[in-house]
């Protein structure tokens, strides 16, 4: 029965991103008609259509291209909708300023249509806001199941939370048991009988926590009432792209962590480590000659610095980085001067100060995708804190990862434990479900995130 619904939520969160890229392309179709019916009116002919829609279509293969490095096409952006506006508003920017590069810079196709793009570039706004806004809301907002969810934590609150307030969501938890007093609940009274009150028809459970063990003969015979039952751990990954850390157990890790060759993947995204690195490498030698002078300026000494990091297997590397601050003090590999100058500030906010990194990657000491490498001294730290913090040294470290993306407030230049379990939590998630297309997923947001000076 777990499948079953498993499966059903599987092809929601598969389904979801399909319909919303084919409807982005209907809408980019219909904005481009009404936009030449606006300046052609009745004399707007099948040939001018065509003559018109060959060139968008190129650019409509663009735009979907940054939507998707924009994360337009994720389970989180559909979920959490609060923030959806703007978002299309700063991804039609970008898409206005490569359309107007595309038509003024290629002139191929013979057409540079000032007037028609913008009234497109505003009519296409309008619609895809509407699309995405409204529409697609409609679409997605059929009856959600009514539903229970029995675990304890912090991660419980933040599932139910979202649950109830995203309209795309297939589920709406009406009720909740604490793991943490489940003792002095009166189980058949407050919860059996809400069950069959209120049709609930699934119950999201963590049934890792020992705790639940007494309740499982209650919830047995909800089987014969064809209730089903999920494993709360999943439905919480898919929702926040991260793994419950406060849930996890030995157990988990057993089931879901394994160094097994992927001979395809390993080998695969070693030839594009060397590719990348090479060519970027080459950019890297190209612009040190360039950036010595501001760095000796700003910073003086050397132009790179060397860091020693844990690796692969706990074991330490040696990474380069351009110089980003006056004096580079250290103790025990930790900076004793986290301010960098202004030159260094802007190397790190566009990772220019990483490029000498591409050596330790062709080298294979890092991937270009991977948890980030730290710093030998804060390992120890966290290693006595935090449980299960070695098992992200499993694999290589990478120049960019799945936390640098999706963390909104990493630890920076000092320890922080609250902060490095979350990093966790999201190193964990890439662990388990490393692949290629991942990797291509996090290297392409990883521009994004560059590109808008977001880098973290």
């Amino acid at each position: 029965m777990c499948g079953i619904v498993l499966i059903y939520m599987n092809v929601r969160n598969k389904t979801a991103p399909f319909i919303l890229f084919v409807g982005d392309i209907v809408f980019f179709v219909i904005s481009l008609y009404l936009t030449l019916l606006i300046r052609y009116g009745n004399h707007l002919s099948q040939e001018t259509f065509f003559t018109h829609l060959v060139p968008f279509s190129i650019l409509f293969l663009v735009w979907l291209l940054v939507y998707f490095i924009a994360g337009l096409y994720e389970q989180y952006t559909i979920l959490f909708r609060r923030n959806l506006n703007r978002a299309i508003f700063n991804v039609q920017l970008i898409n206005s300023l490569i359309a107007i590069a595309f038509f003024y810079l290629i002139p191929y196709y013979g057409i540079t249509p000032k007037t028609n793009l913008f009234i497109y570039l505003v009519v296409s706004w309008a619609l895809i806001i509407f699309w995405r806004s409204y529409v697609y809301v409609i679409l997605s907002s059929g009856r959600k199941q009514n539903a229970l969810i029995v675990s304890s934590g912090v991660e419980m609150r933040e599932l139910r939370e979202v649950a109830n307030q995203s309209p795309g969501f297939p589920i709406q938890f009406i009720s909740s048991v604490d793991l943490d007093t489940v003792d002095s609940i009166d189980f058949h009274e407050e919860i059996l009988k809400r069950v069959y009150a209120e049709d609930v028809s699934i119950i999201a459970i963590d049934f890792n926590n020992g705790k639940v063990e007494p309740i499982l003969p209650h919830l047995y015979n909800l089987i014969f009432s064809n209730v089903i039952f999920i494993d709360m751990h999943k439905i919480y990954e898919d929702v926040f792209n991260r793994v419950p850390l406060s849930l996890l157990k030995y157990s988990w890790f057993l089931e879901n962590i394994s160094l097994t060759p992927k001979i395809t993947y390993d080998f695969l995204k070693r030839v594009m480590d060397v590719l990348v690195a090479g060519v970027l490498g080459l950019i890297s030698l190209v612009l040190s000659p360039l950036l010595w002078p501001a760095v000796k300026a700003a910073c003086g000494g050397l132009l790179l610095l060397i860091h020693e990091r844990i690796g692969k297997n706990n074991q330490p590397i040696h990474i380069v980085k351009f110089r980003t601050m006056t004096e580079h003090a250290e103790v025990d590999g930790v900076s004793k001067n986290p301010e960098a100058t202004r030159v260094g500030a802007f190397l790190r906010t566009t990772r220019l100060d990483e490029l000498p990194q591409l050596w330790n990657v062709i080298r294979g000491d890092v991937s270009l995708i991977g948890p980030r490498p730290e710093i030998p001294a804060y390992v120890k730290l966290y290693e006595a804190e935090i449980p299960y913090y070695s098992i992200r040294h499993l694999i290589k470290p990478g120049l960019s990862g799945w936390a640098q993306l999706y963390q909104e407030a990493p630890p920076k230049y000092d320890v922080g434990y609250t902060e490095t379990r979350q990093k966790l939590s999201y190193d964990l998630y890439y662990i388990k479900n490393r692949s290629l297309i991942l990797d291509i997923k996090i290297g392409l947001k990883t521009i994004k995130e560059i590109l808008s000076q977001r880098g973290k």
